[in-house]
């Protein structure tokens, strides 16, 4: 008994997964296409977001300390060194105040905050193509739910009204498939920009306030 139940509940789960596949194939359209594209640009942006939104790559404590250390003791090569190939906003921002560090300390503070903020676009463009495509996604997928719809409709028109429940509810089901694939891709996509944007914001707030520490212990030319 419990064999010809499971046999049955998988035989379902066969039929299920082959008629939503064959739903896909014959709703595949303009509006498919680009609902599919723009899952794959999701995938890869949710992946470079989960690989490059950490405090380690944003606001590296291990730099700042070194920096502090070294301008502490005026130990100027080993300041270049720790900078040389850094990615982080520190990094970036230590680096331009210290390129014009013979104008000042005013000319140097605008310089890494600038550097600073070109920097911190690094991590919050993928957010915010995130939240575009996770925006965007539902509304295509009703774009194409209409575009379905009015095709439904011309179709039972063309028959003279004489066209069944079952063909009418096909119709319908190929046109609401598109909101699918738009709720589908909408979701992961805010979800992810969500809960990741509070965290680069923290990161870049942190960063930019060891930046302008370091910034501040950075001799002038006067000072030297």
């Amino acid at each position: 008994m419990n064999e010809m139940l499971a046999t049955l509940t998988l035989a379902q789960s066969d039929a299920g997964a082959t008629s939503v596949w064959a739903l896909f194939r014959e709703s595949f359209d303009f509006f498919s296409v680009v609902l599919v594209f723009g899952s794959l640009i999701a995938v890869m942006l949710i992946a470079r977001v989960v690989m490059d939104c950490r405090g380690s790559m944003i606001a590296p404590k291990a730099l700042t300390k070194r920096l502090l250390q070294n301008l502490a003791t005026g130990n100027i090569p080993e300041i270049e060194r720790a900078l040389i190939d850094d990615d982080s906003i520190v990094g970036h921002a230590v680096q331009a105040a210290w390129r014009v560090r013979t104008r000042g300390h005013a000319a140097m503070r605008d310089a890494a905050e600038i550097a600073a903020s070109n920097a911190c676009a690094r991590w919050t463009r993928p957010l915010d193509m995130l939240r575009i495509i996770g925006e965007l996604g539902p509304l295509i997928g009703l774009a194409g739910t209409v575009w379905g719809m009015i095709l439904a409709f011309v179709r039972l028109g063309q028959a003279g009204g004489s066209a069944g429940p079952t063909d009418l509810s096909l119709g319908i089901s190929k046109a609401l498939f598109h909101t699918l694939l738009g709720l589908v891709l909408a979701v992961p996509c805010l979800l992810v920009y969500g809960f990741y944007r509070s965290i680069v914001e923290k990161y870049c707030n942190e960063a930019m306030g060891d930046a302008g520490q370091l910034v501040d212990m950075i001799p002038t030319d006067d000072e030297n």
